[in-house]
């Protein structure tokens, strides 16, 4: 029998489908240490964000000779040591498709809520305050949004974002001279900070200094606002926070973090900031799909 670890979890649909060919299917967390022990019995790991799959449980996994799939639920990959995984024998898969509706969709309501000021006029009114003259914001329709990454989130982002009246200006490495229309074109990274009243982050975990700094930022117009569902580390936070404090920045909605769970209150808790724990991707459809694709993948790589 196929047995499947899902250390973060998995939607009950994914669970049903697997079972149904006959796959066990087994949903517990463990910490790194108890892990290098339990990936030995198990023929495919299946991990979101909060599982780290480095070195020693690779090491253990292929000692063991057992686990042959590692599939990360989601994008992004950087929580796992994928060369080394395949250095190993060990083949690695992500879900590239099932989420991109889900996190385009909360880039926008952090759009939304930092304009509006939709985060902390809520907070305030459960303090029964009723601060009506405070919050006076802006409007999205006719600014331009610069999006950093230009994939299948980022599309999703930009096609929504050309819905809502904004223009669209992306970088990325790769271009798809077939998006372009005359809401939407491609430029270089430098042109794209200098001109967007929006920033919005969708690329992986970048080795070296994080993408936004405080020279990047110095790079921005007055007033932006910059929005973070990608990883955490591609923001300086000490930079972010003192732009939030001079005004350089408007505001920030975020939902990843240097450290998670986060631990910079002053950040998150920052008037001009909109915050979530990493919930990108938590929506039921998205889990659904997610859930969906790993059948999938399982099915295909054991013929079931």
């Amino acid at each position: 029998m196929i047995k499947v670890l899902a250390t973060d979890g998995m939607d009950k649909s994914g669970i049903a489908a697997l079972q149904a060919k006959g796959v066990q299917v087994d949903c517990d967390f463990y910490e790194p240490d108890a892990l290098c022990k339990a990936v030995e019995d198990y023929d495919v790991l299946v991990v979101r964000s909060a599982t780290k799959v480095r070195v020693p449980q690779i090491d253990a996994a292929a000692a063991a000779g057992r686990l042959k799939l590692v599939i990360r639920g989601g994008v992004g990959v950087d929580n796992i040591d994928v060369k080394y995984a395949q250095e190993k024998g060990i083949t690695v898969f992500n879900t590239p498709r099932a989420s991109s509706d889900a996190v385009a969709e909360l880039a926008i309501a952090h759009m939304f809520s930092v304009a509006r000021f939709i985060s902390i006029a809520g907070h305030t009114m459960r303090e029964n305050k009723w601060e009506k003259k405070t919050y006076k914001g802006i409007e999205l329709a006719g600014k331009t949004i610069g999006i950093i990454g230009y994939g299948r989130i980022g599309q999703a982002l930009g096609k929504r974002c050309q819905a809502l009246g904004l223009k669209v200006l992306a970088y990325d490495i790769y271009k798809v001279a077939e998006l372009e229309n005359e809401n939407m074109k491609y430029v270089e990274l430098d042109e794209l900070l200098a001109n967007s009243d929006v920033v919005s982050l969708h690329t992986p975990s970048l080795p070296g200094q994080p993408l936004i700094n405080a020279d990047s930022i110095s790079k921005m117009k007055d007033g932006v606002i910059i929005i973070n569902t990608s990883r955490g580390t591609n923001i300086d936070e000490a930079a972010l926070l003192d732009a939030l404090n001079s005004g350089k920045v408007y505001g920030a909605g975020l939902d990843v973090f240097n450290e998670e769970p986060a631990k910079n209150e002053a950040l998150y808790c920052h008037p001009h900031v909109s915050s979530t724990p990493h919930i990108g991707a938590s929506t039921a459809e998205a889990q659904k799909k997610i859930g969906k694709e790993i059948v999938d993948i399982i099915s295909a790589q054991y013929n079931l």
